[in-house]
């Protein structure tokens, strides 16, 4: 007889790319069914994920950004689709600036018996497992760690031949988008505008590494075909908007390199195992949110003076982490 386990990570897709390690774990025990929920922006990376059986997709108020109303009717379904899946545990997964107790709370009302998660606040009766941020572990590690020993207090961990590393199920046959021979991807966009090198630099950078006899190709979602454009021109093959995640990951798992942002796809390179040349500005720590077990060139000025602001928006005048 299975148990429903529910893990939570509601953050966007590399945010939920790194917490499939600690899906791996709970998935290990041949006693659990694995449901994993998280937010939109997360969920096409969830369903790549090893060990996930189910995917639900929920937008949390305290996390989304722009957030949603807070309505009755929201927590409701989310309350509802809990249920009906059999939940009886849940492990939520958090960043150290985020808060497990509002999860918790709706998953209480929704039945769940036991539930798991990391929080520096009192949690009361709405944690069974409350592990204390720098006592339990460290802050300062990779959010793949901090997940698996979020996994761990609540009595689940990885099987000896399963190494920890980010992986995804099935990249998607590219063969059509890619052609022939090695080429090294470059991929120019990013969530959030602060974490981005300028365009015309990236523009630059394929110029560069097509006169030093590399093929390039230049991917982005299907709201980046302008700046795909831009980066690819002459010398580079532009596939802006023509992937989704799962063929996203097949051109990433064929190249030679991916050179790309602190963003979702720097996280996909890793789980199919290519080697990555990061443009990492330090608005969020490196040592927490770099490319995990992945062969890596970290660039950009990690002491700039937007260092661990969070920032959106950089806040500094000519983006100082990528000078020139």
């Amino acid at each position: 007889m299975t148990r429903g386990v529910l893990v939570a990570r509601l953050d966007s897709a590399g945010d939920v790319l790194l917490a499939g390690p600690a899906v791996r774990a709970v998935a290990a025990d041949p006693q659990t069914r694995v449901t994993l929920l998280c937010g939109p922006q997360g969920a096409d990376a969830g369903r790549l994920l090893p060990g996930a059986d189910t995917v639900l997709t929920w937008t949390a108020p305290w996390i989304t950004d722009p957030a949603p109303p807070v309505t009755a009717a929201s927590l409701a379904r989310l309350e509802q689709e809990v249920r009906s899946a059999g939940i009886e545990e849940a492990v939520i997964l958090t960043s150290f600036h985020q808060s497990p107790l509002p999860l918790a709370l709706v998953l209480r009302l929704a039945g769940v018996q036991r539930i798991a998660g990391a929080s520096v606040d009192y949690a009361g009766s709405l944690l069974d497992t409350r592990l204390r941020p720098g006592e339990d572990f460290p802050e300062d590690q990779p959010e793949a760690e901090r997940a698996l020993q979020i996994a761990a207090g609540a009595g689940y961990r990885l099987p000896d031949e399963d190494d920890g590393r980010l992986r995804v199920t099935g990249p998607g046959d590219v063969r059509h988008l890619v052609g022939n021979g090695p080429y090294v991807v470059v991929h120019p966009g990013a969530a959030v505008p602060a974490r981005a090198w300028p365009p015309l630099h990236h523009a630059a950078a394929v110029e560069l590494l097509a006169a030093a006899g590399h093929r390039v190709l230049v991917t982005g979602g299907p709201g980046e075909t302008r700046l795909t454009a831009t980066v690819a021109g002459v010398a580079g093959g532009d596939l802006g908007g023509r992937t989704d995640l799962r063929a996203l990951a097949g051109v990433l798992a064929g190249a030679s390199a991916v050179v790309v942002g602190n963003t979702g796809p720097a996280h996909l390179a890793a789980a199919v195992g290519t080697p990555v040349v990061s443009l990492f500005a330090p608005v969020v720590p490196a040592v927490r949110w770099a490319p995990y077990r992945v062969p890596l060139e970290l660039l950009g000025d990690q002491n700039a003076p937007c260092r661990l602001s969070r920032a959106r928006q950089c806040p500094e005048p000519g983006h100082p982490a990528f000078p020139g």
